[in-house]
């Protein structure tokens, strides 16, 4: 018996180091199951459609066409027209697809949400015409200069 005893007297020892150790250090490095508060919103995704070859496209339609009369260079914004740079998104909530939408159907005087802007939004850049592929190219370019929008 006094072998026996010998040998379980180290395992004993260790199980109950483990088992103190354990029970000291329980809610200090153990990981915490609880939800984490995200400390800032995620940032959106860039859309698939929104490509370098896309923006480029975007930039030169935006940069040749009427584009830059009412929203300024670079999209500044101007008395005629909202930045698309900076500020709150005043259609919509910036999303690729309204964007698109937006570009497609224009702005309605009678849907001007900030009537400091008073001048209609022709649709698919009024004298521009836009084709579908172009309205995609522009929505990517101004996708993605308005990333500071909120």
């Amino acid at each position: 018996m006094s072998s026996t005893r010998s040998r379980l007297l180290p395992l004993i020892a260790f199980v109950a180091t483990a088992s103190l150790a354990a029970a000291c250090s329980y809610g200090t490095t153990a990981p915490s199951t609880a939800p984490q508060a995200s400390a800032a919103p995620a940032v959106p995704a860039r859309p698939a459609e929104v490509t370098a070859a896309a923006i480029a496209e975007g930039d030169s339609l935006y940069a040749g066409g009427s584009c830059t009369r009412c929203h300024g260079a670079k999209g500044i914004g101007t008395p005629r027209g909202p930045s698309l740079v900076t500020g709150p998104w005043l259609q919509h909530s910036g999303s690729y697809a309204e964007i698109v939408g937006t570009i497609t159907n224009g702005v309605p005087r009678a849907s001007i949400k900030d009537t400091t802007h008073r001048f209609p939004m022709n649709a698919r850049g009024g004298p521009m015409n836009l084709t579908d592929p172009q309205v995609k190219s522009m929505a990517a370019y101004v996708w993605s200069i308005s990333r500071a929008k909120r």
